[in-house]
């Protein structure tokens, strides 16, 4: 008894010296930086309580960081700062103890207003989507090496692609709004919003100087005046979502080596509301996959949850959320799975919702913190 007691009391002086064995976060969040926002900023976050904390644990200066992407090992983070004539791509690297960020490199971006990037699933290339506002200012897939340390070299790769012209406003020219590797890697896609196409680029690691090539088929066709915004794959890699930002949908494909066939198309709007004054924007599954969670933005700004059918990845809407603030640019998921966090861009502030991991539905609002104009969130896991 005398020694079972002895031992809690050594747990319980090991916890309180080490530290709990719960993990620990931290919080990066992307901004624009045209108002107050000055970059990046670097949050802890309380898995446990839904909260952040007030005050940021590092500022990092740059110019507009819209979209933040990490390495498998979060030692790396890229980030597309979002600025014309002239777009930028960044690296920087990532204390794995500290979570510190510190600048390695910048690199032009081949395009006007890089608004996406994703990482080669080998990480040895950084592929980047040039929206480019202005019509022909250079919208773009460009593709820039990672060196070994980090450090991103000159492009190597540029692909354009021609407009659609079906709205006269947002599709005079090409504007291409995402670039995502296929779960398996063999293959790059391209969401644009400006041709009402999704492209698709065979990945070849072996050719070094070339190595996207146009895939066969080379695009999927969506309807005209859509707009294809941010596709996204299934865990299992057998589905596709993409939102429709025009159209303010959803569509849902089954995927198979390279070819997206669509199955599904659903409005985000209801029935007695004009799809004109809604735009669909970011979306995520659920950490476990069996909840996707979609943006639609204008006069509402909500977040419209699906059900997935675990074996035809079908959807069914169960919940639409309100979203107190504007501008939904982005949302995460925390990683116990408890929480969603939300960038209102357009009312400045952050937003902390409760979620039900069970039933995937959405409840009250936790927090909200200011902060001007945040774009995007990415969540780190300290060791």
């Amino acid at each position: 008894m005398h020694r079972h007691l002895a031992l809690l009391l050594s747990l319980s002086s090991l916890s309180a010296c080490c530290g709990s064995a719960m993990p620990r976060y931290d919080l990066l969040v992307g901004t624009y930086t045209q108002g107050s926002s000055l970059g990046i900023y670097r949050y802890r976050f309380d898995s446990t309580s839904g909260q952040i904390d007030p005050q940021p644990r590092q500022v990092l200066p740059s110019a507009n960081p819209s979209w933040l992407v990490l390495s498998a090992d979060q030692r790396r983070l890229f980030v597309t700062n979002e600025t014309a004539p002239g777009g930028l791509v960044s690296s920087f690297a990532i204390d794995p103890h500290s979570a510190t960020l510190t600048p390695l490199s910048q690199a032009d971006s081949g395009g006007a207003q890089p608004t996406y990037a994703s990482l080669s699933t080998d990480e040895r290339y950084l592929f980047v989507a040039n929206y480019a506002a202005e019509p022909d200012s250079g919208a773009s897939v460009t593709v820039l090496p990672i060196e070994a340390d980090g450090r991103l070299g000159a492009l190597i790769q540029r692909w354009q692609h021609p407009a659609s012209g079906v709205d006269a406003q947002r599709q005079a020219s090409s504007h291409v709004h995402a670039v995502l590797p296929s779960p398996e890697g063999r293959y790059l896609f391209a969401s644009d919003l400006g041709g009402d196409r999704v492209y698709a680029y065979r990945y070849d690691a072996q050719a070094a100087e070339q190595p996207l090539t146009p895939a066969v088929p080379a695009f999927t066709t969506l309807p005209p005046g859509s707009g294809p915004r941010h596709l996204l794959f299934s865990a299992d890699g057998r589905h596709a979502y993409l939102t429709l930002e025009l159209g303010n949908q959803l569509a849902r494909f089954d995927y198979h080596a390279g070819v997206l066939t669509l199955r599904q198309i659903l409005d985000l709007h209801s029935p007695s509301e004009p799809a004109t004054q809604q735009r669909a924007g970011a979306l995520h599954l659920s950490n476990d996959g069996g909840f996707l969670y979609v943006a639609s933005r204008g006069d509402d700004n909500l977040l419209v949850v699906f059900a997935v059918a675990p074996t035809s990845g079908a959807l069914r809407e169960i919940q639409r959320r309100a979203i107190e603030g504007k501008e939904p640019r982005e949302f995460v998921i925390d990683p116990s799975g408890r929480y969603l966090l939300v960038a209102n861009q357009r009312s400045d502030q952050l937003q902390v919702l409760r979620r039900d991991p069970a039933r995937g539905t959405l409840g009250q609002t936790v927090q909200t913190l200011p902060l001007s104009t945040p774009a995007d969130l990415k969540f780190l896991q300290r060791r």
